[in-house]
């Protein structure tokens, strides 16, 4: 309840990170909104995909309206809301790329071996950044957050050579060949921000590097950006496929 009541609090005119807490709110609310009406302008098979889409910033907008208030009311780094939208959410990403190429033959297994690995990477990251020892150890940061990366990088290279790749490759769908790869930069780039900033917690590689307030501006900023982007390329490719 106090962190429902706290989300109504005034923001100070240079608070900038809860700025972005609100911002974010506001845009995958509106996101959300824009899928969902749009599901009916688009063929049957794009309309799960557009569903998905719909969801992961629906359930990003209820958690950062709570991340707003927690960071209002207590001045700190919302972690386990945080942690828990992308345990939501990034798995739904990755379910994008299944859905994207199931037409060209992607089965189950593809699916379960991504969710596997995203929830494996979030997993790790939470254990390494929210239950290092007082102080930050550099050595429980680096063994947790090389745990995290392995899953990182399977989705990686999933996307970019692997099961994922050959799949879009094989679709002769050239729609669906730019998607994917545009999903794949997603990763490659937008998803980056995320290991900068578990590095620059107490015990991280960078840790002092940047406070705590600037990695929440950062991850907020990348959220935003990631998840309506992903959505936003699932929509490009429904649309395009019928204008065909």
């Amino acid at each position: 309840m106090t962190v429902f009541l706290s989300a109504f609090k005034e923001l100070a005119p240079n608070d900038y990170v809860g700025f972005t807490f609100f911002i974010g709110y506001m845009a995958m609310f509106a996101a959300s909104v824009f899928f969902f009406f749009e599901r009916s302008r688009v063929d049957d098979k794009w309309k799960l995909s557009l569903l998905v889409s719909g969801l992961i910033t629906m359930i990003a907008a209820v958690h950062y309206y709570y991340m707003r208030g927690y960071y209002l009311e207590n001045d700190a780094n919302p972690t386990f809301f945080r942690y828990v939208d992308w345990t939501l959410t990034v798995p739904l990403m990755c379910v994008e790329f299944y859905l994207l190429t199931k037409a060209a033959g992607a089965k189950l297994s593809l699916l379960w071996k991504l969710i596997v690995a995203s929830v494996w990477m979030l997993v790790a990251g939470y254990i390494g950044e929210s239950f290092n020892p007082e102080g930050g150890s550099t050595s429980h940061s680096v063994t947790w957050g090389v745990l995290s990366t392995i899953g990182y990088v399977y989705i990686l290279y999933t996307a970019w050579f692997g099961e994922v790749a050959k799949l879009a490759a094989d679709s002769n769908n050239e729609l669906v060949k730019k998607g994917v790869r545009t999903l794949a930069w997603f990763v490659l780039v937008g998803w980056a921000i995320y290991p900068i900033g578990y590095m620059c917690m107490p015990g991280g590689w960078l840790s002092g590097t940047f406070s705590p307030a600037d990695v929440d501006l950062f991850y907020n900023i990348a959220d935003a950006i990631n998840k309506i982007g992903f959505g936003l390329v699932v929509y490009g490719i429904a649309v395009g496929a019928k204008s065909e």
